[in-house]
């Protein structure tokens, strides 16, 4: 994968797979220049015996094919920046997925467009999960929450093309001044 953004739409796609409610997204960018990104769901979650094994290239829950590259690339990009990855999960409550990158490395990946993926994110999935976000960084902090946003719009549906867009150029307006540094 090519940018940071991109292994989030992975991880999040496993939440909605896992049939969480609720998938909160976090980037918190220190003033040293590392960048956690948070994925913390309540789905299924993994058994012990999964989560020991999800790592592997060769383990997926996906019936179309025998290989998950997901994790072990998010894994493998971390760790080329000097970061590295943790994966917390517990049957019946959820999983939580923190990815570090050393952005002051030369083999740092981009953010990229992280309003764009999040737009991306919410229109594949209009009605459920609910999706929050939150940026922050020593130039500020920005919360995002589709719950708020769905209270507003009064049963427009957030797949709604002026919706999508919308939300695309608010979070990138909002989104900017916290990360833009190491966007691309």
């Amino acid at each position: 994968m090519k940018e940071i953004a991109l292994h989030l739409l992975d991880i999040v796609q496993n939440s909605v797979k896992a049939g969480a409610a609720h998938v909160d997204i976090g980037f918190a960018l220190a003033q040293d220049g590392t960048l956690t990104m948070t994925v913390r769901d309540d789905g299924c979650g993994m058994s012990p015996e999964f989560l020991e094994r999800v790592r592997s290239p060769f383990v997926t829950t996906r019936t179309t094919r025998k290989v998950g590259l997901g994790i072990p690339l998010l894994m493998q990009n971390a760790m080329q920046s000097g970061g590295h990855v943790d994966i917390e999960s517990e049957p019946g409550s959820g999983t939580t997925v923190t990815a570090v990158f050393l952005t002051g490395s030369i083999d740092c990946l981009p953010l990229g467009d992280l309003a764009s993926t999040m737009a991306t994110i919410i229109m594949g999935s209009p009605d459920a999960p609910e999706f929050s976000l939150r940026c922050e960084s020593p130039s500020g902090r920005m919360d995002f929450s589709t719950e708020e946003i769905r209270a507003v719009m009064e049963g427009v549906s957030l797949a709604e093309p002026a919706v999508v867009q919308w939300i695309q150029e608010s979070l990138k307006e909002e989104i900017e001044p916290i990360l833009g540094g190491i966007m691309s």
